[in-house]
């Protein structure tokens, strides 16, 4: 069924120029590249293996707050022209036949996109997706029990869909990038125990540990736009003053995960730099884009990023059955322009007809600099959806507050940073709608005053026919020497405690991560 965009074709005739010979040639070459699959090398030693191995890695002399290995230098940008996508549906995974996550989210946008020749304009670069590595998925996860068990192949192909783009991006070879894929990753958290939200992964912040890794970039800022509070991706960074959180979603009074209030602002060391805007239901374009330009946008250009991410979720949507906004496809690509995020990640959306073709076309048009005026829903008509003035008060209010809250930000860091010792320990609960999993947490944070500090995390998970608890420590890339030491051995003591079936060291310093099997009595490296 043709959606009626042949008005799109008429209005990139005067500002999309036809293909070269060379660029065709090009386009042809890149089509024969063999696809990228990076094959993972796991290694299995016993306890008196890796006592001796972790041994040689403390002994390296290492500068204080920076990352071992020096990172590749990114490309300057200034010259892109294109648009980098990536169109990856996953046709081999779903959680089950008819659930809402399923591979039609992707197929239909795709079949339109293809038809109406946006993937033929000289504006935009097609790639191919490829595997996340283990090591990639290790550097956010602790994945109970194994990475396999949690990271399928579509999982690992979304992720490594993600790390293509990035590398393209920091390349040069385009100036921004929509990573169009599934399965989505924005509810998964550091503890990955099943699936919550429909995630199992989260692409986002793998794809943020591998662009500190890989390249050196420390500030970034994460705009997440999915119509539920992005609650993994927020608890992944919520102790990190390098990285931005932004979530504007529909309250979670009234939604899934039922958080993203405006009192979660980041851990003591890092408050400000996690900002929620929790939207009355029925916010319409007017009301998101209002929030945009008065609140992230100022803060955004505060923050100074050296790159902007989006999660960019499009269930905020008028016609998603699993939510009650009121964006349409014109108010989603009008975001994106403003926004102009360096790369976007597709979260939810489950209008898989009425909506997706729409605002992906818009975003996909909005990313790449073209008109996109003429994207519009058959039954939209401009004025259909107005902002109640109470919910505009609910907004400025909210609006206010986090204006406060981020002018304050430094403020706020000392004076919570005041009230702990030398740690800092809040404990969570943490429900996983999909598998059905209840999990307990306690977070404990190093008050370190030279670094960040490392985390630990117990966490016990309970099933319908067992219980599982395992124990992680996790380094920070920019974590001081005696942080790191004090981490390592921190690992070291775990594995003897009988109660932790599973004991995990996540090093992003040294790039090195272990899981251990006490039952076995066999650790994993990845």
């Amino acid at each position: 069924m043709k959606l009626g965009f042949g008005k799109i074709r008429d209005a990139l005739k005067g500002g999309a120029e036809k293909n070269t010979g060379e660029e065709k040639k090009e386009r042809k070459e890149e089509e024969l590249e063999p696809d990228r699959v990076e094959e993972v090398t796991m290694k299995t030693k016993t306890s008196e293996q890796k006592s001796e191995d972790a041994s040689k890695t403390e002994s390296k002399n290492e500068p204080e707050n920076e990352p071992e290995n020096e990172p590749m230098i990114p490309a300057d940008r200034t010259g892109a022209r294109k648009t980098g996508l990536i169109f990856f549906p996953a046709f081999d995974w779903a959680i089950s036949p008819t659930h809402p996550e399923r591979e039609e989210r992707l197929l239909y946008t795709r079949d339109q996109i293809f038809e109406e020749g946006l993937m033929d304009l000289p504006q935009i670069a097609e790639y191919k997706p490829r595997l996340a590595d283990f090591r990639d998925i290790a550097r956010v996860h602790f994945c109970i029990p194994d990475i396999e068990a949690q990271a399928t192949i579509p999982h690992r192909i979304s992720a490594g869909s993600c790390l293509v783009l990035a590398d393209a991006l920091m390349r040069g070879e385009v100036k921004n990038a929509f990573a169009l894929v599934r399965p989505p990753g924005h509810h998964a958290m550091t503890v990955a125990h099943g699936n919550r939200g429909f995630c199992n992964i989260n692409n986002e912040a793998i794809l943020v540990e591998y662009l500190r890794k890989k390249y050196g970039i420390r500030r970034i800022a994460i705009v997440d736009t999915d119509v539920h509070h992005g609650d993994g991706t927020q608890e992944i960074f919520y102790n990190d003053p390098d990285v931005l959180f932004i979530s504007f979603h529909q309250d979670g009074r009234t939604l899934f995960p039922g958080s993203g209030f405006v009192n979660e602002l980041g851990g003591p060391k890092a408050l400000g730099r996690t900002i929620n805007i929790p939207l009355p239901p029925g916010t319409p374009d007017e009301g998101i884009l209002y929030v945009l330009d008065t609140l992230v946008l100022p803060i955004l250009k505060d923050f100074k990023p050296e790159l902007v991410l989006n999660s960019a979720g499009q269930d905020n949507h008028y016609t998603d059955p699993l939510a009650n906004m009121r964006f349409s496809a014109q108010g989603y690509a009008k975001l994106n322009e403003k926004l102009a995020p360096d790369m976007a990640v597709l979260e939810g959306g489950y209008a898989i007809q009425s909506a997706l073709p729409y605002v992906n076309t818009g975003i996909i048009l909005a990313m790449a600099g073209l008109d996109y005026s003429c994207v519009k829903e058959p039954d939209f008509r401009p004025g259909m959806f107005v902002q109640a003035a109470r919910d505009r008060h609910v907004l400025e209010e909210i609006v206010a507050t986090q204006l406060e809250n981020w002018k304050n930000r430094d403020r706020l860091v000392e004076a919570e940073v005041a009230k702990h010792g030398d740690f800092y320990r809040r404990k969570k609960q943490i429900f996983y709608d999909t598998d059905m999993i209840q999990e307990f947490q306690e977070e404990t944070v190093r008050m370190c005053p030279d670094c960040q500090g490392y985390v630990t995390i117990d966490s016990n998970a309970h099933r319908s026919i067992n219980d599982t608890r395992i124990f992680g420590v996790s380094v920070p890339i920019y974590a001081c020497a005696s942080c790191q030491a004090e981490a390592r051995e921190e690992y070291r003591k775990r594995l003897n405690y009988p109660e932790y079936e599973y004991v995990y060291l996540q090093d992003k310093k040294a790039d090195e991560y272990r899981a251990y099997n006490t039952r076995k009595k066999q650790e994993t490296v990845y």
